[in-house]
């Protein structure tokens, strides 16, 4: 499983990504009343979510390669607590909102306000990927986690 850990420098980037065309394609759905837009956007939520899990079970690992490495650095090892804690909270985030975007769509009540709704669920997903993504990118490049010179 190391070799999964690994990959999660490599495979974050996608979800991110995702999550972020995500929200402009739902944007520019409502904005140009263009179905295909909103359509693309359902797609590339589920894209997101999908490589998303993947991240985190990467992520995972990684940790607990890192934990071999981290027995007398706390400040780190809490570091890479709240990272992992914004990344669990950002997946079941985006999942719970693909929940509803599916519901909607195949109820076909996904128009007028609601539509606005998820614009602003999209925003606040943006945000917390940023956050997630403070603590990751500290980890990398403030202590060199995941990089040839962590554990020298």
């Amino acid at each position: 499983m190391e070799f999964l850990s690994q990959l999660h420098p490599r495979l974050v980037h996608f979800p991110i990504a995702f999550f972020i065309l995500y929200f402009f394609f739902e944007l520019s759905g409502v904005i140009f009343k263009k179905e295909f837009l909103l359509n693309s956007a359902l797609l590339i939520l589920i894209a997101g979510v999908l490589t998303a899990l993947l991240a985190v079970l990467s992520g995972n690992q990684a940790h607990v390669a890192a934990k071999l490495l981290l027995t007398n650095k706390r400040e780190l090892s809490s570091m890479i607590e709240l990272h992992e804690d914004y990344a669990t909270v950002t997946i079941f985030y985006f999942s719970a909102l693909l929940f509803l975007r599916l519901y909607f769509s195949f109820k076909k009540k996904l128009n007028g306000n609601l539509r606005y709704l998820f614009i602003l669920l999209g925003l606040i997903g943006c945000y917390l990927i940023y956050i997630t993504g403070i603590y990751g990118g500290d980890l990398v490049f403030k202590y060199g986690i995941g990089t040839q010179f962590f554990g020298k």
